[in-house]
């Protein structure tokens, strides 16, 4: 976009990308009533007993004025012990071994019986609003982390406000470097154009939005 390349001032939200499994959270009057995957974008499964097991999804909103209806986009992932831990037992009880994390966040999220997600250490982090009704909105997406934050739901602490191109790439050489010491896996980061009204202006480009953009790490080298 053409405001973007000239524009040198321009703040961006920088956040780690999950390589987990992307979940819908709907809340209303502040009580978790339904969790989905976003599978096509369109329909999702309905994961919603599931979702209620994990820890780090909270059943009701803290705070006073909550919105009548939210919907919170986030990430479910296994963190990387969690992960170890799970495919340790699965070899124990002679069972097939996980690829890797986000097969094994996908295949504890699916399953038909909630017991068997309760015993598997999936977390969450929030990312985004989706709809939201019956409070002001936030003028920016920082905000909005802080709003979510306050909310009760979980972000990620590494969410972080930066100026123009260079803070981006910059963000990027420092999350590259702290990548391997974090406890959960990420396969690059994402940028956010913060200004909300910048966003709606720039708008979507086949269900993906031209105010977002991935910049992956290279393949990891075993």
């Amino acid at each position: 976009h053409e405001r973007l390349k000239r524009d040198d001032v321009i703040e961006y939200v920088a956040e780690p990308k999950l390589d987990g499994l992307a979940i819908s959270l709907l809340y209303e009057n502040g009580k978790l009533i339904r969790a989905a995957t976003r599978g096509d974008g369109r329909t999702g499964e309905n994961v919603t007993q599931n979702i209620r097991t994990i820890r780090s999804v909270p059943l009701h909103l803290q705070g006073e004025s909550l919105p009548q209806r939210l919907e919170v986009r986030g990430e479910v992932y296994l963190p990387k012990a969690g992960f170890e831990a799970l495919n340790k037992s699965q070899a124990e009880k002679g069972e097939k071994l996980f690829a890797n994390p986000r097969n094994a966040a996908a295949g504890s999220l699916r399953q038909l019986d909630a017991r068997i997600t309760a015993t598997r250490p999936l977390e969450i982090y929030c990312y985004a609003l989706g709809l939201v009704e019956g409070i002001e909105q936030p003028a920016d997406h920082y905000a909005m982390m802080q709003q979510l934050r306050d909310w009760g739901l979980r972000v990620s602490p590494e969410v972080t406000k930066v100026k123009n191109i260079a803070g981006c790439l910059d963000y990027y050489r420092k999350m590259s470097k702290k990548r391997s010491s974090l406890p959960y896996d990420i396969d690059g980061v994402v940028y956010k154009v913060n200004d909300i009204s910048l966003q709606q202006q720039l708008g979507f480009v086949s269900r993906a939005p031209r105010w977002a953009i991935a910049h992956k790490f290279p393949a990891e080298e075993a």
